[in-house]
């Protein structure tokens, strides 16, 4: 079955003929690269947006294998933090952030003269709460992985067998999904949560975890299996002693661990 839908993802490509990939570095977007870097040669180009919302880590991937993958990268400056509706955050906050990347990364893509703007969505997205794919619909961004019926776990697959080292990267998000809704996004609180990542990152912990930003308290969601680290006294004391100095008045650890999208519990799904 993984065959048949990478033959079909192959067509869908063929059919697009010019196409901009909207580039982030993740297991996706890295796939759906490789694939139309295969079968449209110079005629696939990838696009990356880049603003305070975007780890730093990230931009380094993404041009890293954007660089291995032979494939030329424009770097896109988007400014979400000068967008008043973003900066108040509401639950469709994706929606409007990816509005505004994709009218951008569309606008190039005509200049540039390529025929469609695509990106790395997959079947499984669609049973998550993604607003930001409502806004690719209605600009008719084409997700050539979700229309050839891609799973998560297909495209991980495929992405092994073709020697992409981003068959096993965990899966990323922007620096503002870390603040919980209807709370400000701000330079600093950014600022505040991607340091704080970095830092236990640094020390050894699983990467897939998150910094939720409480105004004053920080909220660790780590590998359930790294619980037992960060309770060790002198773990502790150091996470604490850094995320003092980064400006947090408390530090909490979530006993259930990472789990994604889980400040969308709040919200109804639209």
């Amino acid at each position: 079955m993984t065959d048949i839908k990478y033959r079909s993802l192959q067509n869908i490509l063929k059919e697009l003929r010019r196409v901009l990939v909207a580039f982030s570095g993740g297991t996706d977007s890295t796939l759906l690269l490789k694939v139309a870097k295969d079968i449209l040669g110079d005629d696939v180009m990838a696009v990356t947006a880049v603003s305070e919302i975007t780890p730093r880590h990230e931009q380094e991937d993404a041009v890293r294998f954007a660089g291995e993958l032979n494939a030329k990268l424009i770097i896109l400056e988007s400014r979400e933090l000068d967008i008043p509706e973003f900066v108040k955050n509401p639950a469709d906050r994706c929606y409007i952030c990816k509005k505004s990347r994709f009218g951008a990364m569309l606008e190039l893509a005509r200049e540039m003269g390529f025929s469609y703007l695509a990106d790395g969505e997959n079947l499984d997205d669609q049973s998550d709460y993604r607003p930001g794919s409502r806004a690719a619909r209605e600009l008719g961004v084409r997700s050539p992985l979700r229309e050839a019926g891609m799973t998560k776990a297909e495209i991980r697959l495929l992405s092994k067998r073709l020697n992409l080292p981003t068959y096993d990267k965990p899966a990323y998000a922007c620096l503002a999904s870390r603040v919980p809704y209807h709370s400000s996004i701000t330079a600093e609180k950014l600022r505040q949560v991607e340091e704080s990542e970095a830092f236990l990152r640094g020390m050894g912990l699983n990467p897939q975890l998150r910094v939720r930003h409480y105004g004053e308290t920080a909220r660790i969601e780590p590998d359930t299996e790294d619980i037992p680290k960060l309770t060790e006294n002198a773990v502790r004391n150091r996470v604490v002693k850094y995320f003092r100095e980064l400006g947090f008045k408390f530090v909490t650890l979530d006993l259930e661990g990472y789990q994604m999208g889980s400040l969308n519990r709040v919200i109804s799904k639209l």
